[in-house]
């Protein structure tokens, strides 16, 4: 079959017109000519101007595009091959230059509507025959494309396409940017964790650097010391061994009975000299052993005679089911059942209450630091009754008591008072180079701990007065409270977390953490249970923990 605008074959277009006879000219069809295959050609399209095949005569007979064309039969077709016109060699648009994928020598013509194909003249002829394609000319189809619906609809389709895959691109791009600054930034944190342990490790190698040199000051003293008293004794020894020697050999039964006893007693003195000896060494390990913790609830603390938010800056126990709390914002000191969980009782105060220790088994004492008194307080039939005051040198925080003595952090002036239960001062410890601004205090049988938030430090000093003790891997230190292994647990408000330090204040570690400001603690050993209070969003409750060992 013939398409219009399809070009001559060049093979056609070398034979001439001039052959001598009908008998010697070949006539074959032109359109299989031009595929590889030679038929003869029994017709003639005048339109075309080309010989076409039985077959292809049959199928420009129907073919929508053709049907219409002159055809001759064989006895009336031209027995020479017709020169393609110029429309047929140019077509008839420049538009329409895009060769064929299947034909590489033949240009894009028509479209199939039913295939959605572009296609040439042998495509059409070949596989998209009328009878089953709904074949349209390009040319008489593409008139009313121009800024046509189809048109802006397409374009308009485009452009969003372009911008959205602009848009996954930039996004794409910044994906990839947070992922490689995510990795920089935890590289960055990484380095920055391992400086902070370096630098905690330098820290507590100078710890031990110093404590080891103590132990050697004290050890140097007591070898002295003890060579001084094993030359004596020796020397003693050596005499009356000697002297006793010479009585028995000589008889002297008067004078040997009474070295024998006197050697007797030397020897008991000897031995109350020698003592017990005691290695002392520096354990570099660890002192706290892990804990584990779980979150046993809160306790609403504000009650309907509070004007403000609370500010719980104090608490002790006086039982495992009652705990006595400061509330500083509303004047009030407040007794908190803890297996109810509700205040049972409240007393109202001349000013705000920093800290409270516990006296006795029923008495109290508070700070009152506007007003530089310490309120006494008793308790009786589950009631908070108030008790005589004592007035202070300073603006008294923090409070602790042991056994019979009680001690008292002041500010304005910066000191430490150790009080009798008289309230008769024994001791005043003024070490100004050591604390700045120290909040709250705790004691136990050996040592006095004191936190200074100025200072970033937990400190500890015997009942002489003498620091004893360090911990400076804190930042802001508050509240603290006393295990019963000899740990001191501190609240830490700048980093949100409780921190457990040991004894002798050379280590610590984090016990609980995202805290809100935490600011007063009291532990219980018996029930294992950390009880804190916060600033803020947590202000009105204290949050109960249970911490056991790991």
């Amino acid at each position: 079959m013939a398409v219009s605008g399809m070009k001559a074959s060049e093979q056609f277009s070398s034979l001439t017109t001039s052959m001598a006879s009908d008998e010697d000219l070949q006539i074959y069809c032109q359109p299989c000519d031009e595929e590889g295959t030679r038929l003869h050609a029994y017709g003639y399209c005048t339109d075309c101007k080309e010989h076409l095949c039985k077959t292809c005569l049959s199928a420009h007979r129907i073919n929508k595009l053709s049907k219409h064309h002159a055809l001759l039969d064989a006895t009336s077709m031209p027995k020479v091959l017709q020169q393609p016109s110029t429309f047929i060699q140019t077509g008839l648009s420049d538009d329409l230059s895009l060769l064929c994928g299947s034909h590489p020598k033949e240009m894009i013509k028509y479209y199939c509507n039913d295939h959605t194909e572009f296609l040439c003249s042998v495509c059409v002829t070949l596989k998209h025959q009328p009878t089953s394609c709904n074949v349209n000319y390009i040319p008489d189809i593409s008139g009313d494309k121009i800024d046509s619906k189809e048109y802006h609809v397409i374009l308009n389709t485009v452009n969003t396409t372009y911008d959205q895959f602009q848009q996954l691109f930039k996004d794409v791009k910044n994906m990839v940017y947070k992922s490689n600054s995510s990795l920089k930034n935890a590289l960055v944190n990484i380095k920055q964790f391992r400086q902070e342990i370096n630098q905690k490790l330098d820290e507590l190698e100078r710890q031990a650097e110093d404590a080891a040199k103590v132990i050697e000051q004290d050890n140097n003293k007591h070898i002295k010391a003890i060579q001084t008293t094993c030359e004596e004794v020796t020397k003693s020894l050596k005499t009356s061994s000697d002297t006793i020697k010479q009585l028995n050999t000589t008889k002297q039964a008067d004078k040997l009975f009474i070295d024998l006893k006197l050697a007797i007693n030397l020897i008991n003195d000897t031995e109350r000299s020698l003592g017990t000896l005691t290695q002392k060494s520096f354990d570099t390990e660890c002192q706290i052993k892990c804990r584990q913790s779980s979150h046993k609830g809160e306790i609403r603390v504000k009650t309907s005679q509070d004007e403000l938010r609370c500010c719980i800056t104090g608490m002790t126990l006086l039982t495992p089911d009652l705990l006595i709390i400061t509330d500083y914002n509303n004047n009030a000191v407040k007794m908190v059942d803890i297996s109810s969980q509700y205040v049972s009782d409240q007393l109202q105060l001349d000013a705000g209450p920093w800290d409270i220790t516990r006296l006795a088994s029923t008495e109290l004492a508070v700070t009152l630091p506007f007003t530089q008194t310490i309120q006494f307080i008793s308790i009786s039939s589950n009631k908070l009754i108030t008790k005589h005051t004592m007035k202070v040198d300073g603006k008294c925080y923090g409070i602790s008591c042991y056994q019979n003595n009680f001690v008292v952090s002041f500010l304005n002036p910066t000191q430490f008072q150790i009080f009798d239960m008289n309230g008769t001062i024994r001791t005043t410890i003024d070490e100004r180079d050591f604390f700045s601004s120290p909040d709250y205090v705790i004691c136990n049988r050996s040592s006095i701990y004191i936190s200074d938030c100025d200072m970033k430090t937990v400190t500890s000093l015997n009942w002489q007065g003498d620091v004893i003790g360090s911990y400076s891997g804190i930042s802001w230190p508050s509240g603290m409270s006393l295990s019963d292994d000899g740990t001191v647990f501190v609240c830490e408000k700048k980093r949100n977390v409780i921190e457990e330090i040991s004894g002798d204040c050379s280590t610590g570690q984090v016990v609980l953490q995202d805290l809100e400001k935490a600011r007063a603690v009291c532990w219980c050993g018996k029930t294992k249970k950390l009880y804190y209070s916060c600033d803020f969003e947590y202000e009105n409750f204290l949050q109960i923990y249970k911490l056991a060992m790991s």
